[in-house]
């Protein structure tokens, strides 16, 4: 008795299609859409923040990878030219401890990236008021792999300046000029 031949991997059913068409539909009918390049209402940004700031390099770095339409500034001589000013009011990295042992010994940490910024035009007025974000990562610890914690915690603190960014790209990306 002969076996019929098992479908070809790779090809998908007529049961399988129509499976997929109520999830597709529900999907396109929500909105939803993958993100694509940014999209900013000016044409040049001056960023008004310290120079030892890494979330003011990696923004300015991520802007200028993510668009060639948006000139990207940071010298000081170049802030007339800019169409809208980035102020980054404040940076802070935080750490608290939220866990101890029966001993008192420190096991988990709370770990926190906080950032203040607006957005203004040249003449003053703003675009967005001073707001601030927030990334928290908890993060246990250990004195015996301390060495190893320590570039854990710098791991994190990187993660969370990266998902500011994006954040802050989504919000710059959201203004509209008057």
């Amino acid at each position: 008795m002969a076996h019929p031949a098992p479908a070809v991997a790779g090809h998908w059913s007529r049961r399988a299609w129509l499976a997929l068409l109520p999830a597709s539909l529900a999907l396109s009918a929500c909105g939803f859409r993958l993100r694509g390049v940014p999209q900013f209402a000016f044409q040049s940004m001056y960023i008004a923040a310290p120079t030892t700031s890494p979330l003011a390099r990696e923004l300015q770095r991520t802007l200028e990878g993510s668009t060639t339409a948006l000139q990207v500034w940071r010298e000081p001589a170049q802030l007339p030219q800019a169409q809208v000013v980035f102020e980054l009011l404040q940076e802070q990295n935080e750490r608290s401890v939220v866990g101890l042992n029966a001993s008192g010994q420190v096991r988990e940490l709370q770990l926190r990236l906080r950032i203040k910024f607006r957005l203004r035009t040249q003449k003053g007025e703003e675009l967005l008021e001073p707001t601030e974000l927030l990334q928290t990562r908890d993060i246990s610890y250990s004195e015996t792999i301390a060495l190893a914690k320590e570039a854990e915690e710098a791991l994190l603190y990187r993660n969370m300046q990266t998902d500011l960014v994006q954040q802050l790209l989504r919000r710059l990306a959201a203004v509209r000029l008057p």
